[in-house]
């Protein structure tokens, strides 16, 4: 019985431990995605200006 408890407490922390690795690449790809937008609207900022 000690042995069914200790598997079914294992993937429990397992499932944990997993869900929080999703959670921060899908934060670390929408920050890259932020960033990326942010330097092209600087750039355009930069192009425009300098068309005046």
């Amino acid at each position: 019985m000690s042995k069914a408890i200790t598997t079914v407490f294992a993937v429990a922390l397992a499932t944990v431990a997993l869900s929080s690795c999703g959670n921060t690449i899908r934060g670390m790809g929408q920050d890259t995605a932020n960033t990326v937008n942010a330097t092209q609207d600087a750039g355009n900022r930069v192009g425009n200006a300098a068309a005046r």
